[in-house]
């Protein structure tokens, strides 16, 4: 019997007996051997790579119905975003691994089943209840391009089931209502201005989302960085349809939006500055106004060449990023340890290990990395571990004392930047048309 079916078979038992179901470490030999095997100068680095590459395993069970389902850490609970994020770094070792490929498959079908149930849901508990209902156009499209990215991974198209495509019809349907939210969507929700229904908005051909990937309330709801990410998942959900399910219609009507949400992006998401020429705002309305900030939570503006949506030497990114990595970035912030870009959602001028991470993702010197590689293992307050946001002054004070995504980020920039393993891509944008000057 295979582990994937001793595991199924245990946690069956336990669920029949009444027992409170288990929540043991998966030990994925492959991924357990890359841990073991890795050996670096740094001790340092070397204890907290290891740490990051099993984190997944430790926060990842399988359910009695076959899926798979990953806590975020210390909340009791599954975003779609950041399961989908720590999912990724077992790509990696998918091809080679079935048992790794049989769990990333058993996450992506419940993550499919999720997007059934409420595609306004950002999160969800192991038996299927719906533990916020924060709209965020980010959690919609990051099971899209998991999926896409294990199928040009592995080649494995039996994650395309029935299912699956009833999802994506739930997310294609849920974005096109959204283009236009205050004709056609009923969403509400208390922490949103207005009575819940959010400030006003023009019509962009963008996509409206009622939260950030930090959970909070969009300002103006229109995120650059989301719209960004729609514009990827549509284009891997259009090559789905049309070469997995061979579904012209709706291959048809992903690429349509897609383009819609590409135009809203270059019409209304670039503002002129003086000092940097134009950059892409954090959030926009479509009536004149804008925001020129960041956030740590991914997708970022930082993050966009990784998320698949532009090129690092795009002219457009590199002003933002010389904006984003500056003082005159709202929030970018600098401690005798650290610096960074932080979050609205956590303590005024603590810096997140994913902003730093983001920053050597997308570094264009071997310099740049380094030195982001030097202060993500100073920001270790002893457990070898990345927490959520730290102080730059003190990394011993910290918030979230179990948060998975980072640390399954940072095992992907140790393989892809410094053990030259290659990026694992999560769509194919290079047929967009982007604003000339």
């Amino acid at each position: 019997m295979s582990k994937l079916l001793r595991a199924l078979a245990l946690v069956s038992a336990v669920a029949i007996a009444g027992v409170p179901m288990p929540a043991p470490s998966l030990e994925l030999q492959s991924i357990q051997r890359a841990a073991a095997s890795y050996q670096n100068p740094n001790p340092h680095l070397q204890e907290m790579f290891r740490a990051a590459l099993l984190d997944t395993g430790k926060l990842a069970q399988y359910a009695p119905d076959g899926t798979a389902y990953i806590k975020t850490g210390d909340i009791p609970a599954e975003w779609l975003r950041d399961a989908s994020a720590q999912a990724r770094p077992y790509l990696f070792f998918a091809k080679d691994d079935p048992d790794t490929r049989a769990l990333l498959r058993a996450i992506i079908a419940r993550m499919a089943k999720y997007l059934q149930i409420d595609p306004y849901a950002n999160a969800f508990t192991f038996d299927y209840r719906v533990w916020e209902e924060k709209f965020e156009l980010d959690s919609l499209a990051y099971p899209i391009t998991l999926s896409w990215s294990y199928w040009k991974t592995t080649g494995d198209t039996s994650i395309f089931t029935p299912e699956f495509q009833k999802a994506l019809d739930a997310v294609l349907a849920t974005m096109q209502r959204e283009q236009d939210h205050p004709r056609n969507s009923r969403y509400t929700h208390k922490e949103l201005a207005d009575d819940g229904k959010g400030r006003p908005t023009g019509y962009t051909g963008m996509i409206w989302t009622g939260f950030r990937p930090s959970d909070d309330a969009c300002y103006y709801n229109f995120l650059i960085p989301s719209e960004m990410f729609a514009v990827v998942a549509l284009g891997d959900m259009a090559e789905i349809e049309r070469t997995v399910y061979h579904n012209v219609v709706k291959a048809s009507e992903a690429t349509a939006l897609r383009d819609e949400v590409q135009r809203g992006i270059q019409t209304y998401g670039l503002v002129l500055v003086p000092k940097y020429g134009y950059i892409y705002a954090y959030e926009v309305d479509g009536l004149g106004h804008a925001i020129l900030t960041d956030d740590a939570n991914i997708p970022s503006l930082l993050s966009a060449p990784y998320i698949g949506y532009t090129v690092p030497n795009d002219r457009y990114y590199e002003n933002t990023r010389r904006f984003l990595l500056s003082q005159d970035n709202p929030s970018f912030y600098q401690g005798t340890v650290a610096q960074g870009i932080g979050s609205f959602h956590t303590p005024d001028h603590w810096i997140w290990p994913l902003a730093l991470i983001m920053q050597g993702l997308t570094a264009s010197s071997e310099a740049e990395k380094q030195d982001v590689l030097k202060q993500l293992l100073a920001s270790d307050p002893g457990d070898h571990l990345l927490h959520e946001s730290f102080d730059p002054n003190d990394p011993k004070r910290f918030t979230r004392q179990d948060f998975g995504w980072p640390n399954a980020l940072f095992s992907e920039f140790v393989m892809t930047q410094f053990q030259g393993v290659s990026e694992i891509p999560m769509g194919d944008t290079s047929d967009l048309e982007f604003r000339s000057e």
